[in-house]
């Protein structure tokens, strides 16, 4: 076994040689000053914001622009509404922060950014499937992936519960510093583990309501199957081989999850592991974060790892976020010219430790910042947040189909609707057709 020690120093060197290629003179290029106005999402994180401000500011001062900053609020989704309010009046800020399925929403307002794509991938490593399904329309790049608030929903499992129920030791598994060491980490360890977990007490927290933590854990399953419910051509596969096998799978890791978890929002799989019941749960470091805060006995025994494979492969749920660049804002050169800044990977390494881990960059090369690495109680369990192997496929529920559909499989909660109708009963057949005519539904609007 091959430790490996990764540092921002390591990171920034394999990266100088193309660094200077993203020295574009986007604002020289058209003025001496101006104002950029942005529009962030506003972080959970205490102090998020504020390197944030300082690294915008950073980039004012040397170029002499004034930059205006609103952070605003996922809460009430208001960040939505101030996206499709700017969309329609066709004013507003130049840069907008947009979650997930947005960009492709809002593809028709937004300015194209393949020149800064390009070069940023050039200089940052390539992106995954999910951020190009994302944040791309008709060939174009509509959006740059950005920092904040991008997140990967994988487990977050006790140590001492999971060595306890079901004699898997994850700290060996995912060792700190190091290569996993899962191959046996497979769909049928993970359920049998479950199961064991369950009936000691300690249930896995998997929701199975129509919140993004539920959906997204769901949607991860059926893609680690192969069961995708649409093709990318929006042909509809509901009744193939897969999706019954997907199907069965979760019927019996549904059995042993908390009796309540239809009815689970984003807040219940967080409340759980807290609590101290819960042996695992998919989320993003936030719930380690509380526990490391209010119950540190809890936060102590947590490690965050990698999905289990499946027959199509190790599939994770990841959701980026975007920050797009209006068609109609007033310093679309400035605009530019600031997301290249924000994208450097020494800057986007300070947003990552602003977080605490949180944010996870998008870019294949800025995986390995010291933030994870050093994170604790326990030292190193966020090392494999950021999957620095890259052993997973980061997916969305929904995808492959085409954005549109997709889209409202994810919303809708199809996926976990299915699961849940078949657990309380009903025939596999009647659920997979009732599945069918949601599908078509979707297919023609």
């Amino acid at each position: 076994m091959t430790k490996v020690k990764f540092s921002r120093r390591q990171v920034l060197a394999t990266t100088a040689a193309t660094a200077a290629a993203l020295a574009m003179p986007y604002v020289r290029g058209a003025h001496a000053a101006g104002k950029v106005t942005v529009g962030f999402w506003d972080h959970w994180v205490p102090g998020a914001n504020d390197t944030m401000t300082k690294l915008c500011q950073q980039w004012a001062d040397k170029n002499k622009i004034e930059v205006q900053i609103d952070y605003i609020t996922s809460q009430g989704q208001k960040n939505l509404l101030t996206a499709a309010a700017e969309m329609q009046a066709r004013s507003g800020h130049d840069i907008l922060a947009l979650p997930t399925w947005q960009p492709n929403d809002k593809a028709a307002a937004l300015e194209p950014v393949d020149d800064i794509m390009g070069e940023l991938i050039k200089q940052n490593g390539d992106v995954n499937d999910t951020v190009k399904y994302l944040g791309r329309k008709e060939g174009h790049w509509i959006a740059v992936p950005a920092t904040t608030g991008s997140q990967f929903k994988g487990p977050c499992s006790r140590i001492d519960l999971l060595k306890k129920h079901a004699g898997i030791d994850v700290q060996a598994m995912y060792p700190a510093g190091a290569e996993p060491q899962a191959d046996g980490w497979d769909m049928e360890t993970f359920v049998t583990a479950a199961e064991k977990c369950a009936a000691g007490g300690n249930p896995f927290g998997i929701g199975l309501g129509v919140t993004s933590d539920s959906v997204d854990g769901v949607g991860a399953f059926f893609s680690s199957f192969g069961a995708n419910l649409v093709d990318e051509k929006g042909d509809i596969h509901a009744r193939s081989d897969s999706v019954r096998e997907v199907m069965e799978f979760m019927k019996r890791l549904g059995k042993v999850l908390p009796q309540d978890a239809a009815a689970w929002d984003d807040a219940s799989n967080n409340k759980f592991l807290v609590s101290g019941q819960g042996a695992m749960i998919l989320n993003p470091p936030s719930a380690w974060a509380v526990a490391k805060r209010d119950v540190p006995a809890v936060a102590e025994q947590c490690w965050t790892h990698g999905m289990p494979k499946g027959p199509a492969g190790r599939y994770g749920p990841y959701l980026p976020y975007f920050w797009g660049i209006w068609e109609f804002g007033t310093n679309k050169a400035a605009a530019k010219d600031l997301l290249v800044h924000l994208s450097q990977p020494d800057n986007v390494g300070q947003l990552v430790a602003a977080s605490g881990g949180y944010d996870l960059p998008s870019f294949a090369n800025l995986t390995k910042f010291d933030t994870w690495a050093n994170e604790a109680p326990p030292k190193g369990t966020l090392f494999h947040y950021p999957d620095p192997y890259l052993q997973q496929i980061k997916s969305i529920a929904g995808a492959p189909a085409p954005a549109n559909i997709a889209f409202q499989i994810y919303n809708q909660g199809l996926q976990t609707k299915m699961v849940v109708r078949y657990l309380q009963g009903e025939k596999l057949d009647d659920v997979l057709s009732w599945a069918e005519s949601e599908l078509e539904g979707y297919s023609r609007t």
